[in-house]
């Protein structure tokens, strides 16, 4: 039985995004000084990180220009937020707050407020839904070294349990089968027409390389899409046409492949209809809005693609929401202080996975 007296902060971790153009270069150098993102000791990696965000601004306000000026994130965040929220409040008392990596809010803002919410238990909860040491392990070290600050000036004991990812969850996976039928049907063309491009943010193939399970679990999520998409448009899975790749490439390291562009040509080249699904990306922001509605949409038109479909993210869609509902009934009612793929007690990650969270507690 719920403890109704039991009060729950509930940290949704998201990216961040700059509130304004002039936001747009402390935003990078944020981003760009994260140990996740570069591995060099300090002074080097600010000096790094100042360059390549002076270096990048202007192109980067470029990008935000085209979509008001600002990030949209925050406000998708925050109205995440609200809405699981008011589904918990069924359940419990539970609060939710949001806490941004590289931009406001940060992590020590986001903190001060839960202490004085003054919570019995915390539930971490990034919206990345596939793991990465890069995103939600930087993101959940980064609030864990604020809070345990504060929590040294404080004598109550206040239980703390990480949710590292849910690549599998049920509803989380009907959310994007239902997007995915949403948009194909308003088009006219035949089912064996459409590609689908499972398109996810890339990450330097070193980093997988060493261990990080992201491009496995973005693998496990499109492979479970696929076969709930097959059962909601009533076809056989192998008639599903579909390939994972990856956008957003910075730099000259070698990325995650093959590459969005890579596959739009491919489709271009086979006659396909491309059907993109931002399988990584639960909000709207300038990854999906500039990347994938503007510039890949050109870049379809040049080569010759005349319908060109693009699944909305996530969002506040209904089983979105109910996803991360079901997920903080299930750590709330577990004593686990870390909780893998948000279905208890499933271990998803292989053991060779080394940059899991918990690589103790991955499958053989």
């Amino acid at each position: 039985m719920t403890n109704l007296n039991k009060k729950t902060a509930v940290i949704l971790f998201n990216l961040g995004g700059p509130d304004a153009l002039t936001s747009v270069k402390p935003f990078l150098f944020n981003l760009f000084n994260d140990r996740a993102i570069i591995g060099l000791p300090q002074p080097f990696r600010y000096f790094l990180a100042k360059f390549i965000s002076s270096k990048r601004e202007k192109k980067a306000q470029a990008i935000y220009a085209q979509i008001g000026g600002k990030s949209p994130l925050l406000d998708f965040t925050l109205g995440q937020a609200y809405a699981l929220e008011k589904e918990l409040s069924f359940s419990g008392n539970f609060k939710v707050f949001v806490a941004m990596r590289y931009w406001k809010p940060f992590a020590e803002e986001t903190v001060e407020e839960v202490r004085k919410y003054d919570p019995d238990q915390l539930i971490l909860l990034p919206l990345y839904p596939q793991f990465s040491s890069a995103t939600s392990e930087s993101s959940i070290n980064d609030f864990a070294e604020k809070f345990m600050a504060v929590r040294r000036k404080s004598e109550k004991n206040v239980a703390a349990k990480i949710v590292c990812c849910y690549p599998t969850e049920p509803e989380f996976i009907k959310s994007h089968s239902l997007l995915i039928k949403q948009t194909i049907l308003k088009s006219s063309a035949d089912f064996t027409k459409f590609r689908f491009l499972f398109s996810a943010h890339g990450l330097p193939q070193k980093l997988i390389n060493r261990g990080d399970p992201y491009v496995f679990q973005i693998t496990e999520t499109t492979r479970k899409i696929v076969k709930n998409l097959a059962e909601i448009c009533t076809v056989k899975e192998e008639e599903i046409n579909f390939q994972i790749c990856y956008q957003s490439k910075v730099g000259r390291l070698q990325w995650t492949s093959p590459s969005l562009d890579q596959e739009i040509k491919r489709a271009a080249l086979d006659k396909k209809i491309p059907v993109i699904v931002p399988v990584s990306f639960v909000s709207e922001h300038s990854e999906t809005l500039v990347e994938l509605d503007i510039d890949y949409k050109k870049l379809a038109q040049r080569f010759g693609i005349a319908e060109y479909l693009r699944v909305p993210a996530l969002n506040i869609d209904g089983h979105f929401i109910k996803s991360l509902v079901a997920i903080c009934k299930k750590v709330d009612a577990s004593d686990e202080s870390v909780v893998f793929s948000g279905q208890m007690p499933a271990r998803i990650c292989p053991k060779k996975m080394k940059l899991c969270i918990n690589p103790n507690s991955c499958e053989t």
